[in-house]
This record gives C-alpha cells, sequence and structure tokens, in this order.
C-alpha cells in the first residue's frame, strides 16, 4: 500500500491524518501514519487560555493513540531529527521519560509521500535574556508554568501583604502586541479578576498591571488598521497599558530594556513577539528553505526540492499571488491546506495529476476573553471587509474551536462535546485556582 506519513500533529496535521484515515486506512487502500514529538494534541490558538488558567488542558486535549484507533491511521511518537530522500525513511529521535530513561530508541520510518507540518516556534530574536527569563507559549508544559508563576507570584504578593509599607503590585510583561499577547492581556485582566473574587489573591484587580511592549507603531500589525484600533479602546478600558514603537533590548529575571532607555521593573515575562520555523528543517537532506526557516513549497504544496515530499502550515512558505505575498501563518491557513491536501494526495495514490491550492482569507478574529472580541470578515463570507465586535465577534470565534473539534470527530459528537464541558464548567471555577 503507498504510505503517507505526516510528521506534525497541530491543527492541520492531525486534521489531515485523521481524515486520511477515514478514507484510505479504513479500506486498506493506503497506509496513514502521524509522528508528533508529543503524545496528546491541544489546538495551539487556545493556549493563551490556558497560560491564563481560563482553560483546563486536561479537559480538551486529545490522545494522538486514540483518534489514531478511532480513524484508522498509525501513531508514531517522537521528534524528527532526519531525512534521507534516496531511501525514502526519516530519522525519529529517541523518546525518554521524566528520569532520562529511555523508552523507545531512535528509529527510522519508510514513506512513499511525506507531508510536514511541524509549526512553528518562538522568536526571541537573539535578544539578551529573552529566552532565559522570558516565558514563551508553544507547548501546554509551557502554558502551564506561566499559570503557575501567576499563581505563585499573587501568594506571594498574599505573603507580603502584612509586611508591605505600600500597597503591593504585581507587574506582567507581554512581549508582542500580535494576536497572542493581546488575547493573553485579556485573558490575564479576566483572571485577575476572578482571583480576587475567590480570594486567591489578596490584590485589587487594579493592583496587577498588565503591560503589552511591541516594536511596531500599533497592536495587530497583521491586522487592518481599524481592528487595531478598536481593539486598543477596548484594552485601555480593561487598564491594560499598550507601549508601541518600544523595541526591548534585554530581559533580566525581574526587568526587561528597552532600546529606547526605559526599564519596566516585571514579576512575570511572557514572549510572544514573533514565530520562526523550527531549525530542523534546514538540516534537512538538501530541502530549500527560506530566510526565515521555511520549506520553500509550489502551489501544489510539493517542496520544490523533492516532489515527493510536502510542506503546509506555518513550517512552509508557500505562494498567495493575489498579495503578491505569502500565505500568513494562521490556523485558518492550514485548515484550508489540509483540505486541499486531502484533495490532492486522493488523486496523488491515483496516479493522477494534482491541482494548486488557492487560499481564502475569510478575516481575523482576536478574543478579549469574556469582555468582548473584535475582528474582520472578509473575502468569500462577506465579499468585503466588515470590522465585527461584542457579542457576534465571540460567538464567531468560539466557532473556529468547535470547526476544529468537529473536523476531528464529526458534527455530532462536537455538539455533545460542547454541551458536556458546558455543563462542567457550570459546577467548576472559571479559572485554574492551583
Amino acid at each position: 500500500m503507498h504510505r503517507i506519513v505526516i510528521v506534525g500533529g497541530g491543527a492541520g496535521g492531525l486534521e489531515l491524518a485523521t481524515r486520511l484515515g477515514n478514507r484510505f486506512g479504513a479500506r486498506q487502500t493506503a497506509h496513514i501514519v502521524l509522528v508528533d514529538s508529543h503524545p496528546t494534541h491541544l489546538w495551539k490558538p487556545v493556549l493563551h487560555e490556558v497560560a491564563a488558567g481560563s482553560m483546563d488542558p486536561f479537559t480538551h486535549q486529545l490522545e494522538y493513540a486514540a483518534q489514531a484507533h478511532w480513524h484508522h491511521f498509525e501513531f508514531r511518537l517522537g521528534a524528527l531529527i532526519g531525512l534521507n530522500r534516496s531511501a525514502k525513511t526519516i530519522t525519529l529521535a529517541a523518546v525518554y521519560d521524566a528520569n532520562g530513561a529511555e523508552l523507545l530508541p531512535s528509529r527510522e520510518l519508510a514513506y512513499d509521500t511525506l507531508v510536514i507540518a511541524i509549526g512553528s516556534v518562538t522568536h526571541f530574536f537573539d535578544v539578551a535574556g529573552a529566552q532565559q527569563y522570558a516565558l514563551a507559549l508553544d507547548t501546554v508544559a509551557q502554558a502551564q508554568a506561566c499559570h503557575q508563576r501567576l499563581l505563585t507570584a499573587c501568594m506571594r504578593a498574599q505573603a507580603n501583604l502584612a509586611q508591605a509599607a505600600a500597597p503591593p503590585r504585581l507587574q506582567i510583561a507581554i512581549v508582542g502586541g500580535g494576536a497572542t499577547g493581546v488575547e493573553l492581556s485579556a485573558q490575564l485582566r479576566q483572571t485577575a479578576q476572578i482571583l480576587a473574587a475567590y480570594g486567591v489573591s489578596p490584590l485589587d484587580p487594579k493592583q496587577i498591571c498588565i503591560a503589552i511592549i511591541e516594536a511596531g507603531p500599533r497592536i495587530l500589525p497583521a491586522l487592518p488598521e481599524r481592528v487595531s484600533k478598536a481593539t486598543a479602546d477596548l484594552l485601555a478600558k480593561l487598564n491594560i497599558d499598550i507601549m508601541v514603537n518600544e523595541q526591548v533590548a534585554s530581559v533580566s529575571e525581574r526587568a526587561l530594556l528597552t532600546a529606547s532607555g526605559k526599564t519596566l521593573a516585571t514579576d512575570l515575562t511572557i514572549w510572544a513577539a514573533g514565530i520562526k520555523a523550527p531549525a530542523i528543517l534546514s538540516q534537512l537532506d538538501g530541502l530549500a528553505t527560506n530566510p526565515r526557516g521555511q520549506l520553500k513549497v509550489r502551489a501544489t504544496l510539493q517542496t520544490e526540492s523533492d516532489p515527493d515530499i510536502f510542506a503546509f502550515g506555518d513550517c512552509a512558505s508557500c505562494s498567495w499571488p493575489e498579495k503578491k505575498t505569502t500565505v500568513p501563518p494562521r490556523a485558518q491557513a492550514a485548515h484550508q491546506q489540509a483540505n486541499f491536501l486531502l484533495r490532492a494526495l486522493t488523486r496523488r495514490v491515483k496516479g493522477a495529476s494534482l491541482p494548486n491550492f488557492h487560499y481564502r482569507d475569510f478575516g481575523s478574529l482576536v478574543s478579549l476573553g469574556h469582555f468582548s472580541a473584535v475582528g474582520n470578515l472578509m473575502g468569500g463570507i462577506m465579499g468585503g471587509n466588515l470590522l465585527i465586535e461584542g457579542l457576534f465577534a465571540r460567538f464567531m470565534y468560539t466557532s473556529l474551536y468547535r470547526m476544529h473539534i468537529a473536523a476531528l470527530h464529526g458534527f455530532g459528537w462536537m455538539v455533545a462535546d460542547t454541551i458536556a464541558h458546558w455543563l462542567r464548567r457550570s459546577t467548576a471555577p472559571k479559572v485554574k485556582l492551583h
């Protein structure tokens, strides 16, 4: 059977493996293998909610092995560390437990078609101290560490409250005014209010100061200016400071320094300033990459170097001719490319020619927690560009995650899952308190 190996179980990779498994694995007309360095999946756009404590990852994460069993594909645990194009094999790193004992040795997997979808990682831009002292949000573990740091700081403030000569305050700095930084700031403000209501934090929510530091002239630089302005106005109402045209020069354990000479004392620094392709991509047996480390792909999503290797999502540089640029690293792009590859790989297995991928921008949405949401709808939905905010925008934003669940499990299961989570949240705190 034709062997399709998909490396990367993110939003696009897992959706593609699930649907290919349903189409080919169930009928045993092709063998589908999914590879990932983690045993569980959580939709990456919700990691800021995990960091703020408003989402419990253990109730939302999905076991790859279970998904593979249900949808007729095979799962292999391990990180991609090598590629042999002539032998058509990839090499997976050894897997170790928490104590450093080897669970699985380094292995090789054969493929007929290889699909690389390993996403992106945080870009620290070589800022001194950033990688050491600032928290990133690439994984569930990092997001949970961020929440624990927040709770620890609140409890430390409670312990020092009696000795404090002045009312204590907690300073959180978020480096980067993109969607992740903006959404995280609002979620943290929401968390501050809830922690105070439950008595976990002795601080008035206004004493938890949140600042966004953006190197450019405005937040949300990738979105239309009116969306940026509307979002900035909403954040101002939440007492979230926005520092624009401020590039971070260095980060220390309790402060950060900007290029203009400003020093901001911090109790918690979170880095959301940008992303880059994983370093392994530039080491894969001659596959061509762009200056940002992304794999160069044709309109068919085949890599320029090898027609048997496809790449999509954040790790791929795909041309967007209508805008004379490349497809942006967004979840909607990965979803569209996964849908395209389902059709394209079906044709490839049958020996037919491949179509070309065309990206359609349906707009962007930014969630501000339970306070609001803002964004723009465009393209195929509206035929133009419409600014939306408030309840309707919040509903649209929530539906994006539910669409992802539906792609993995079907519409009926998604409805049941939505009801189950709603019932669970009705009898649980709004944020994790430990």
